[in-house]
């Protein structure tokens, strides 16, 4: 394609927050400044946008060195995110106080037009990228970032903040092999990832895992309890059971917290299932770990502070290519651009032969099956 001008363009952050969101927001500010062009950075999603009032500072504002000085290293993101703010569905309440939701993309749209602003770059997992393609459908032009600690998304290798999500999970499983052996007691971890069990089973296997119990493998528990009796009969006093918050019981449903208009719903409570039923089952004590939020936080690794630069860098390239409506993606060594549709038309979940899994059960790991 050939290179177009740009004049402005602007970057938004959406749904969960990941390690590494602050070092994309630094690639495409200073990929712009060295061409000339003005990047804006819009508050919360879509938010900035749509809900100027609550920002008194502007809604939308104009990024330049000062505003990205020292942020590569900072989990989080300096423009804020949020999970409920589609402007293809937005929740608005009535005055009776019930909920409803209504399309306000064509605000977006007019917001884009009136400020002359060309582009946007959108940096999110699934959800956001969902709206990038139905927002590009429409007119806007669009590169989508993937983001997500849970590495779920098609036609990349690899999403950054997994990798930061996984040594911190791996880190905890370390620490709590100690506090499990010297009480006697089995550990159970729930970790993040929805309904890919990616984190779980990475974290698992390099954090010494009795079992791992992810979404893929629908789980018996008796499978669990015989891993569990062939430790004790080798003289183990205790084991570490990892749990995805999107894994099921066979013939069972995930465990949904809550539901919101607005929002996807929230899983989580399953490492409280499968601890109080491993505790009646087999006797012994048995505690519960929810790492949840922790892993979205903290600094960066050094691979995902890289790949952030990366995708934040390319982003700018393909739009200055004359590209719209992909997503810059890591097919290893190289960054690619692939399209949207094919980035969200189906989840990434993690296939039963590959070679982690058939790792973890040469190493001895019970998957529940």
């Amino acid at each position: 394609m050939d290179n177009i001008k740009l004049k402005k363009i602007a970057v938004c952050t959406g749904g969960g927050d990941a390690p590494g969101l602050n070092a994309v927001i630094r690639a495409v500010v200073l990929s712009c400044i060295r061409r000339g062009i003005e990047c804006y950075g819009i508050r919360d999603g879509f938010n900035g946008i749509l809900s100027p009032e609550s920002y008194p500072q502007g809604g939308v504002v104009l990024l330049g060195h000062p505003n990205v000085k020292g942020i590569t290293q900072l989990g989080g993101t300096i423009l804020g995110t949020t999970n409920r703010g589609n402007p293809l569905h937005y929740p608005i309440q009535k005055a009776d106080g019930t909920i409803v939701e209504t399309d306000r993309s064509g605000e977006i749209l007019q917001f884009f037009k009136q400020n002359e602003i060309a582009a946007l770059i959108s940096i999110g997992g699934d959800g956001s990228l969902l709206i990038a393609h139905e927002l590009a459908q429409k007119g806007l032009k669009i590169i989508g970032i993937p983001k997500t600690i849970d590495n779920d998304l098609e036609q990349t290798v690899v999403t950054f903040g997994f990798d930061t999500a996984v040594s911190f999970a791996t880190e905890c499983l370390d620490r709590l092999h100690s506090t499990a052996e010297s009480h006697h007691r089995i550990m159970v971890v729930e970790v993040m990832g929805r309904y890919a069990g990616w984190i779980a089973l990475n974290s698992g296997i390099a954090g010494v895992a009795d079992a791992v119990l992810i979404p893929e493998i629908p789980y018996q528990l008796e499978k669990v309890v015989e891993k569990i009796s062939s430790l004790e009969k080798r003289g183990r006093t205790y084991a570490v059971i990892v749990v995805a918050e999107g894994a099921k019981p066979v013939d069972g449903e995930v465990t949904v917290l809550a539901k919101e208009i607005g929002r996807k719903e929230r899983l989580g409570g399953v490492g409280e299932k499968v601890a109080k039923e491993l505790s009646q089952m087999t006797g012994q004590e048995t505690r519960v770990v929810v790492l949840g939020h922790l892993l979205r936080g903290g600094k960066p690794t050094c691979f995902d502070r890289l790949i952030a630069l990366r995708f934040g860098a390319a982003a700018v390239r393909a739009l200055e290519e004359g590209y719209s409506d992909v997503m810059v993606a890591l097919e290893s060594p190289a960054v690619k651009y692939v399209p949207l549709v094919s980035a969200i038309r189906r989840m990434k979940s993690v296939p039963l032969t590959c070679d982690t899994i058939l790792t973890g059960r040469d190493l001895g790991v019970c998957f529940g099956d």
